[in-house]
């Protein structure tokens, strides 16, 4: 009989291919609020669960009926840019939630419990980032996914809470959220050229960022279940090389075979250039051959193409709109 297994985001981006990589070994559930994910990412060899990880009692009961040994935590509203002017939400969501989870985990004796936080925690002017260094988050999706990390440090040390944490960047690839305003630069990018629009780029698009295909990290994360000796330890996972936004267009243009226009929007108050040292979990897993960033938009491209442009809506619960970019004001009206 297969051990159990909770993935939190299941239905999401990433999550559902962590899902696909576990579901060989282990009986999986899925919990997820469809917020940002979609059923139909779900694998269909999973148990779908739709509800929240803000919902505590249905949190505990799904730990009391299971029994999980292992939790995989990526159900997140991974909006960094937007985090400034959304804390509470951003803080509900991202730190609350998963402190029902660890409640959870540690009340009904889970073995080990696999984070995906974010090379936010970093901040600015520490390249490139390595675990080694003192994270000093400068926004508060940053923030609060350092508080998670040091409340499963607290936990293992009170109650012997095993954990692993990996901190992935800019991941793309099939199943994310094209019609999302906010994140994922990529898929708004063959989004808007789907939709025949210019591609908006905040402030000259010579900011930089590692661009990690899921595929490269999926497998990684789901083989944090059975590595004794990654417990305990933080992970920075995903692509070596940058790319300046510039770059990115001029490539996802030739992946979407398209010459799209662009439209340069005032500057973000953003971390500029983010990009990471990934020696570490190279020593401690094995990780797949890095996929090109051409190969790997390639392949994004023709699923989106199948998958057809989507429409986002906007984020109406905006708490702070002091500061807030234009384009992000002229979305909520």
């Amino acid at each position: 009989m297969k051990s159990k297994v909770l993935v939190t985001g299941g239905a999401g981006f990433l999550g559902s291919h962590v899902a696909d990589e576990l579901i060989e070994r282990f009986d999986v559930v899925v919990l997820d609020d469809l917020s940002g994910g979609f059923p139909d990412n779900v694998n269909p060899r999973a148990t779908f669960v739709q509800g929240s990880i803000l919902d505590h009692a249905l949190v505990d009961q799904l730990f009391r009926e299971h029994k999980f040994k292992h939790v995989f935590h990526l159900a997140a509203y991974a909006a960094e840019g937007l985090s400034h002017f959304i804390k509470r939400f951003n803080y509900e969501n991202n730190l609350i939630g998963s402190v029902n989870l660890i409640n959870a985990s540690v009340n009904n004796g889970v073995e080990c419990f696999v984070f995906t936080s974010s090379i936010a925690v970093y901040g600015a002017g520490q390249l490139p980032m390595s675990e080694d260094m003192i994270p000093q988050p400068e926004d508060s999706y940053g923030i609060s996914k350092f508080a998670v990390e040091q409340e499963l440090k607290a936990s293992h040390h009170l109650f012997g809470l095993d954990y692993v944490v990996f901190r992935p960047h800019n991941v793309y690839g099939e199943r994310q959220n094209l019609g999302d305003p906010y994140r994922n630069v990529i898929g708004i990018f063959m989004n808007q050229i789907m939709q025949n629009k210019s591609l908006t780029v905040f402030g000259d698009g010579e900011q930089t960022r590692a661009f990690t295909h899921v595929c490269d990290i999926a497998p990684v994360i789901a083989a944090a279940a059975d590595n004794q000796k990654a417990r305990g330890h933080v992970f920075n996972v995903g692509a070596d090389r940058p790319y300046s936004v510039n770059q990115l267009v001029a490539s996802v243009g030739k992946a979407m075979d398209a010459t799209p226009k662009v439209t340069h929007l005032e500057a973000r108050k953003e971390v500029v250039h983010a990009y990471s040292t990934h020696d570490k979990v190279r020593k401690f897993f094995n990780c797949p051959p890095e996929t090109s960033l051409q190969d790997g938009l390639n392949r994004m491209a023709g699923w989106a193409r199948k998958a057809g442009a989507r429409q986002g809506k906007p984020f109406t619960s905006i708490e702070i709109e002091r500061e807030l970019p234009p384009s992000w004001r002229r979305l909520i009206g």
